[in-house]
């Protein structure tokens, strides 16, 4: 069975893909949403068999209810839509991370690239940190080769750093193989925010202006950014536990440390344990 049928494809020349996946590398929303505001308008250049990708008793589709009737069924999908930045042909991959079928799919993002003779592969992501929102969003790069990264992100962190992998790095990692270009970009958003970071978001999307060379305009996410900031502003002013701990954020930043791995990870664990049982909750929740 066909796992992806391109359907579109038109006069492409040489497109570059935006990946981003809701799911394991997505803390706050920011990858996907940078990656919606892209494809905003962009028509479809592939259908997926989502039926085959995805878990529906653990991504519900969600029934709308109008008056005591149902009205509307709206289900998970992957999509690939279509789009220019300046001159250049940009193809936009999005959707919840899937549940099934991932060295298959990667398998046939590899053949829709070489297809539509794509010229590189940008992965956007999100993850948790022990970062301050009072800072602008640090942007941890990766790349295939040595030179491809840009916006003066560098790859890092220095090292081996051994994760469990999320669906956005299956892809790119076989896009890479077949040697194509492969850089990502994640954004490091504040563990202790829960909900929407709209900052990374707007962060990611300057990075991809910088990569492409040719502005993406953050239109109403910009608002929402500032309106997010504020917020966590009020609430952090209102809580002396949380002021003292997001300063000492702040003095990591302001010394330009760079952390390593195990001090983002022993940070975050004492900030939970310093939070006690009611306070991780509220504190220290994460958004993934």
């Amino acid at each position: 069975m066909v796992l992806l049928e391109i359907e579109n494809a038109g006069d492409l020349v040489a497109p570059v893909v935006i990946a981003a996946l809701d799911g394991w590398v997505d803390a706050g929303g920011a990858a996907t949403a940078a990656a919606g505001h892209v494809a905003a308008g962009g028509a479809r250049v592939a259908t997926f068999d989502d039926d085959r990708l995805y878990d529906y008793r653990a991504r519900r589709p969600t029934l709308d209810i109008v008056d005591g009737r149902p009205a509307t069924l709206e289900w998970p999908e992957l999509t690939i839509r279509r789009t220019k930045i300046g001159e250049q042909d940009v193809l936009v991959l999005t959707g919840p991370e899937p549940d099934f079928l991932w060295r298959e799919l990667s398998a046939s993002a590899v053949e829709l690239a070489r297809r539509l003779g794509v010229a590189e592969w940008i992965s956007l992501g999100a993850i948790p940190a022990a970062v301050p929102h009072t800072r602008d969003v640090p942007i941890l790069g990766t790349e295939s080769a040595p030179g491809l990264l840009r916006a003066n992100v560098t790859p890092g962190p220095d090292g081996i750093l051994r994760v469990p992998a999320a669906a956005i790095s299956v892809l790119d990692h076989a896009i890479a193989r077949a040697g194509i270009p492969a850089v990502g970009y994640f954004a490091q958003v504040p563990h202790y925010v829960t909900g929407a970071y709209v900052p990374a978001a707007v962060e990611l999307l300057r990075v991809l202006s910088r990569h492409l060379g040719h502005e993406v305009a953050p239109g109403a996410l910009r608002d929402e950014s500032r309106q997010v900031l504020e917020r966590l502003d009020v609430a952090t002013a209102a809580d002396e536990g949380t002021r003292a701990y997001v300063e000492r954020l702040e003095a990591t930043v302001d010394e330009a440390r760079r952390p390593s791995g195990d001090d983002l990870i022993s940070e975050i664990e004492r900030f939970l344990r310093e939070s006690g049982p009611d306070g991780g909750q509220e504190r220290g929740g994460r958004s993934a």
